[in-house]
């Protein structure tokens, strides 16, 4: 095996690990708790501790050696699941999940930085990618990506249910000690030559946000990359407030955990179609197609009550998303030095990622107060309803079609910007000339 595929095997196993976890804290506490407060809470933490750490992370890995700093990732994880594991072990009020208690949430909050240390691993990983693999075979690089997330995604998705039924928090942690302590073993034996250039061993060790700023302005048309990725990002957090309140008011929770099973390998079959066909010419452009299509998928699945629609709709969605994600990866691997690739990695996942806590926080309670009385016996129902249908589902669905559409009206702005045509000339000029930042 090369050292790119010894990473992507161990980076399997380290994201599975983590968002088992991160899957099994959501479930468990929400049935030791029964509170939907707990578990919002759960996600918005996480989503504002991921956003906020990015720059940092990306900083740590442009100083330190890659490999390495995925190994720092992996004993993090490890000292937080056990630190989580011996309160648990220590304290009554965590096993009871008494939901005033300060030291569940310090449970709560262990645990979860184990995983998000695990974002060092993410930030890593696309940088080891421009060092490994040549300029030309990127885009299929970062297809096999796709594919191990969407073997992580859909194993995540089968066990975490199964963990907590059959062992709760403590098979969970014990098991993610063991494996994060595995995949830090095996990167030690992992050897990859990262030679570094002068430039960016003059650098000082810090987080330099000024200058990952004016590196990401210098490249024209990034910025606005970025921000388009964000605004995709806040309409895309629509669907992790009410997807699965909208699957559960069509089926039962055991069919659609099923559904999700199934249509999750649509991460690994686009993965594996982005692995032999790449991208294309120009990934931007592939962007913006995948992200118009997106949006028109998001539009209309919803449109009437229909389970085989819901499922074909998450089906292409699943299928559509790591495009879009190895579409900006491979373009930024290209336009961005690669002394400065952490740092602008985690910029980008920072701006991007700070939009969803805005739509998680809101969306839910946007759509429960408004939306729900809308079409329920408001005005929405007697406009609408006999043939868009009546009731709190139909609610939520027209909130995934209003997203839907404002995503295409946004998709067709950028196709029609300057910002669009700037990046994408960027990219066919081929910077790798980092002489250009």
């Amino acid at each position: 095996m090369q050292p790119f595929h010894h990473l992507l095997a161990n980076n399997l196993v380290a994201n599975v690990t983590n968002f088992t976890v991160w899957f099994a804290l959501t479930f468990w506490t929400f049935l030791e708790t029964q509170s939907v407060f707990a578990t919002g809470m759960i996600a918005g933490i996480y989503l504002v501790l991921t956003a906020a750490l990015g720059i940092w992370f990306g900083s740590l890995v442009d100083h330190h050696g890659k490999r390495v700093m995925m190994i720092v990732s992996s004993l993090a994880s490890c000292t937080f699941y056990a630190l989580a594991l011996g309160g648990y072990a220590l304290d009554p009020s965590i096993r009871a999940a008494e939901i005033s208690s300060p030291t569940l949430w310090l449970f709560i909050l262990a645990s979860m930085f184990g995983m998000i240390v695990g974002n060092i691993r993410m930030i890593a990983l696309p940088t080891l990618v421009t060092l490994l693999v040549p300029e030309d075979r990127r885009d299929k690089a970062n297809g096999l990506v796709g594919v191990v997330s969407g073997i992580g995604f859909l194993t995540t998705s089968a066990i975490s249910g199964f963990l907590v039924a059959w062992g709760g928090m403590v098979a969970t942690l014990a098991i993610a000690i063991a494996l994060s302590l595995l995949v830090a073993l095996h990167l030690s034996f992992v050897r990859i030559d990262e030679a570094r250039a002068s430039t960016e061993e003059a650098e000082p060790h810090r987080i330099d946000l000024a200058g990952t700023f004016r590196v990401v302005l210098a490249i024209p048309g990034l910025f606005a990359l970025i921000l388009f990725s964000c605004f995709n990002n806040l309409l895309g957090g629509v669907f992790m407030a009410l997807m699965d309140a909208y699957g559960l008011s069509l089926m039962k929770v055991e069919e659609w955990g099923m559904l999700w099973a199934v249509t999750s390998t649509a991460f690994i079959l686009s993965g594996a179609v982005i692995a032999r066909t790449g991208l294309g010419a120009n990934p931007i452009r592939t962007l913006l197609f995948v992200c118009l299509a997106e949006w028109i998928v998001a539009a209309i699945f919803t449109i009437q009550s229909s389970i085989p629609l819901l499922a074909i709709g998450c089906f292409l969605w699943l299928f559509l998303g790591p495009y879009a994600e190895a579409a900006e990866q491979t373009a930024l691997q290209k336009v961005v030095p690669y002394e400065r690739q952490g740092r602008v990695f985690g910029f980008a996942q920072s701006v991007e990622l700070a939009a969803s806590p805005l739509t998680a926080f809101l969306i839910a309670p946007l759509t429960q107060f408004v939306f729900v009385p809308f079409m329920t016996d408001g005005a929405g129902a007697a406009a609408i309803g006999d043939w868009f249908g009546r009731g709190p589902e139909r609610g939520i669905a027209l909130v995934f079609t209003i997203t839907g559409l404002l995503g295409v009206v946004l998709t067709i702005i950028a196709f029609r910007s300057r910002a669009y045509r700037q990046i994408s000339a960027a990219y066919a000029a081929g910077a790798d000339s980092t002489a250009t930042a």
